[in-house]
Formats: C-alpha cells, structure tokens, sequence
C-alpha cells in the first residue's frame, strides 16, 4: 500500500467486448462493450435492476458470461489462473459472508493468499501488509473481534480491508458505502482515491450516490436497462437530461459548492412542485 504512481496508460485497465449477462435464462446485460481507463477512478451508476452489480460480476469472473469477453491487459480473464487473476485484481461484491467463526484480523489476512507460495506460509511482511490495510479502515482496534459480532458498517469496513491487503492494481467494489454512515462513506472515498493517487490503483465501483459518484469519479458510466446510457468525465456526462434518462427523474444539475463537481438536486413532485 505504498509507492509511487503507476505510469499513465492509454490502453484500458479492462475492456468489456459484446458482453451478454444474465441469470436463469433471463439477459440482463446484452452486448455491452466498454472500456475502464487504466489508473482511474471510474463509478458506474444507474438505477436499481439496471444492471451494474451483474457488469462488476462478469468483469471480475464472478458470473460466467454467456456471450463476449473481458480483456486485463489484452488478456482474456476466461482464460487466467485464479491465482494470476487474483493477484491483479480484487473484488468485494455486493453481499459477501465471513466463515463461521472468523476474526477480523484473520479475515483480512485472507487478502494476502495469492501472494503467498503452495503452501501458505503466512510471513512477517504479510502480517505488515495486513496491519496497514486495518488501520487504513479504521478497523485496527477490531482485529480480534469476531467477524460475526460486528455492526454492518464495520463488516463492511473489515471486507474492504481485506481486498486492500490484496494489494492488486485494479480493485472491483460493488456498492462500497452500503451499511456506512455518511462520514464514513466520505472517509472510505477519501482512502480509495488516496489509494489511486499514490499507487495508480485502478478503481472501479459501482455507487447509488450520484453526488458522490460525482465528486470522486475521473470516469462516470450511467446505465440503465443494461445499456450504457453515457459515459465520459462526470462535469460532461452528468446532465439533467443524462440523469432523466437514466433514472426517469426532473433534476437540475449545479456546481458542487465544495469541489465544482455535478451536483444533482432532484426537483420533486410534491414539495417543491418545479417552483
């Protein structure tokens, strides 16, 4: 977790090509072609059932695709070790289950398995790894806490650890800020872009929160319908109309008073009625 910034790149950090997703027969994701830039942060948003979580699953292997592949690094991810696929890119998806039993710090140091040999020699440098991941979380004072007896805030904040201790160029994060409370939406979006920052992590999440996705976002995709609605800087692509739509909803769309980045503000249909 520390280093210099990874050289700029042109090619994408992952390329999605004709992708058909889906489950029990029903396709939800058809033909779907994106690029994810290397070295940035890219937040992908849209409403609920558009999409987003079954994109993040099929770029992470997490859901077999039933049509077009994904490329890391021109290479086809179908096609990689779990092992080699591990150590360049972590995952936390949407709803993840600790084993019977298991202590924080125990979880955490689950991150390091693809670093380590056949045989799982836990060494001193992963134990350091583990350490700064925790207290990069705020999760430090928890390590021997059983997973099992946290709130849904801290589990949250302890699985983040964990793909933080991955230690991967790309990082996958199906809705992050679920079950946190506004400041610590606001911190975990604070070390994730500190973590792009110093390293050149590639950073993609998919966020409910437009104004966050906003703020802390180099690339915005807004889906809907598993179809790309639009997608660029967000001070482009960020729009009222974008925001109709995508999510069917009036918006006017201002400069953010703290960062200058989009801020959407619903107009309503009762209160304030368009006044």
């Amino acid at each position: 977790m520390t280093g210099a910034p990874a050289p700029a790149s042109t090619a994408p950090a992952l390329r999605a090509e004709g992708v058909r997703l889906g489950y029990d027969g029903r396709t939800v994701v058809d033909g779907l072609t994106l690029d994810l830039p290397a070295g940035k942060i890219t937040a992908i948003v849209g409403p609920n059932a558009c999409g987003k979580s079954t994109l993040l699953k099929g770029l992470a292997r997490l859901l077999p695709l039933e049509a077009g592949r994904v490329l890391l690094g021109g290479a086809d991810v179908a096609h990689l070790p779990r092992r080699e696929l591990a150590k360049a890119l972590g995952v936390l998806p949407q709803s993840s289950i600790a084993p019977d039993g298991i202590r924080v710090a125990e979880l955490v140091a689950r991150g390091r398995f693809p670093h380590q040999g056949w045989f799982g020699r836990h060494s001193s440098a992963d134990d350091a790894v583990v350490a700064r991941a925790l207290e990069a979380t705020g999760t430090a004072a928890l390590a021997d806490r059983p997973v099992a007896e946290l709130s849904g805030g801290q589990r949250q904040r302890v699985w983040i650890a964990m793909v933080l201790a991955q230690e991967t160029g790309i990082v996958l994060l199906d809705e992050p800020t679920t079950f946190l409370d506004v400041a610590h939406q606001v911190d975990l979006l604070d070390l994730l872009s500190a973590l792009n920052e110093t390293q050149g992590t590639t950073v993609v999440m998919v966020l409910h929160e437009l104004n966050l996705a906003a703020r802390y976002a180099d690339h915005l995709v807004v889906m809907r319908d598993g179809a790309v609605v639009t997608q660029g800087e967000p001070s482009q692509v960020l729009t009222a109309e974008a925001v109709r739509a995508a999510f069917g909803l009036e918006a006017r769309v201002v400069p953010d008073p703290v960062s200058g980045t989009p801020l959407v503000v619903p107009v309503g249909r009762t209160r304030n009625g368009g006044r």
